[in-house]
């Protein structure tokens, strides 16, 4: 093993008393944390009764995108178990949801050879699936030394992730290099990937238009919005991230919220307490989507407070700004809303989704601003104007449509690479 790979190596054995004092401290704000954490040192009880296809995906976003992969690898190698591995707990109920039964779920060990070398050894992979921007060095090498062919699929790296990995430019190389397949979102992902040291690069799309909202959405959208009473206009801040909900009480404090209900989804539950907090603070008036309530007009916000709702809150909506996008966090998926036939607002950071954001601009499905001074503007000027919602939302659709395919690319991909 090479010096660089001992020194990141003895970097997170320096690390490992934050590590899991940080896991302690997540625990006591969201206690599911403390749940099967002995799997994030590769202790896991379950063994899969079939051979392994293992996919890893972080979260609750990559998560939904892997929807439509694992069912089309289901369908291309029935014999196999897919493994889904994540690193949250709100993305390992997400694939519960999701999946149930038909996959396994687990955490993906922290990458200490030790761990690596227990999860590699437990499921035995015959190869694996990285979503988006998961480059962990040990873990790459030990499945490269075991021969398992692991790609790095659906990969994106935003030009600020990019400097961050050229930093560690001699490990970012090396583990890429040694990687099965490397596919991409867009040209500029593959641009930077090339420039970290990663050899032929494909371009897939992107997995998150492949995404089917829930047959039931609608239904359970125009159920959820008959409990806001008639005539009301419903503003969607989805995914909001921190600090992101004091700029939107700022500027929306000058609309008249008489006819109009402001429903906030925080991205990240353990954070729904601290919203909630924020409103009392203020004086406004709300109630939790928990409560499961009726909500009177002198309502005005609807905490959602809850888990695999999104595309619900979404057919419930006539605007739907887009968290994450109004504070430097990079933005959330706007994907789902334009796939709901729901006009967007995104604010002015947008680097996690900078394709998809600029079709989207340019189909007349969204609208950017340059700063929160700018939200009150558009914002009434959308909800005053049923017939551009209406433009915006059909344009949603083609939008959402055109960009389709990135599973079946991707499945192509695989084919010609791994052989099993």
């Amino acid at each position: 093993m090479s010096i660089g790979y001992r020194l990141y190596t003895a970097l997170l054995y320096l690390l490992l008393p934050y590590v899991l004092t940080h896991l302690i401290w997540r625990g006591r704000k969201q206690p599911a944390y403390l749940q099967h954490w002995w799997e994030r040192f590769g202790r896991y009880t379950a063994r899969p009764l079939r051979p392994v296809i293992w996919l890893h995906a972080v979260s609750v976003g990559e998560t939904r995108a892997a929807a439509p992969l694992i069912k089309a690898l289901q369908a291309r190698y029935p014999d196999y178990q897919i493994v889904f591995t994540h690193m949250t707990p709100t993305g390992r109920e997400t694939g519960e949801q999701l999946f149930g039964a038909q996959v396994m779920r687990c955490y993906l060990p922290y990458d200490y050879p030790f761990a690596v070398r227990r999860f590699l050894d437990h499921f035995r992979p015959r190869f694996g699936l990285l979503l988006e921007t998961e480059i962990w060095p040990n873990l790459i090498e030990a499945c490269h030394r075991r021969s398992i062919p692991l790609a790095l699929v659906n990969a994106r790296l935003s030009g600020r992730s990019a400097r961050r990995y050229a930093k560690f430019g001699y490990l970012s190389r090396s583990s890429l290099q040694k990687l099965t397949l490397v596919a991409a979102q867009t040209s500029d992902d593959a641009r930077r990937l090339t420039e970290l040291g990663a050899g032929e690069v494909n371009i897939m799309g992107n997995l998150k238009f492949d995404m089917t909202p829930p047959d039931q959405a609608v239904s359970d959208g125009a159920a959820l919005r008959a409990t806001f009473g008639a005539g009301r206009r419903v503003l969607l801040a989805a995914s909001t991230r921190e600090g992101e909900e004091s700029l939107l009480l700022d500027s929306l404090s000058q609309l008249d919220m008489n006819d109009l209900l402001l429903v906030i989804v925080p991205r990240h539950p353990q954070r729904f307490d601290e919203v909630a907090a924020l409103l009392e603070q203020r004086g406004i008036s709300y109630r939790r989507r928990s409560q499961g309530e009726n909500l009177s007009s002198g309502i005005q916000v609807l905490l959602g407070d809850s888990m695999g709702e999104l595309f619900t809150y979404y057919a419930a909506c006539d605007v739907a700004i887009i968290g994450g996008s109004l504070l430097p966090f990079g933005g959330q998926n706007l994907i789902e809303a334009c796939a709901m036939g729901k006009p967007v607002v995104l604010g002015p950071h947008t680097y996690n989704f900078a394709e998809a954001s600029s079709h989207a601009l340019a189909a007349g499905a969204a609208v950017q601003i340059k700063d929160t001074d700018e939200l009150l503007t558009a914002t009434l000027a959308l909800l005053s104007n049923p017939p551009r919602r209406q433009a915006m939302g059909e344009a949603g659709l083609v939008f959402s449509q055109q960009h389709r395919g990135a599973t079946s690319q991707l499945m192509t991909l695989l084919e010609k690479h791994i052989h099993n």
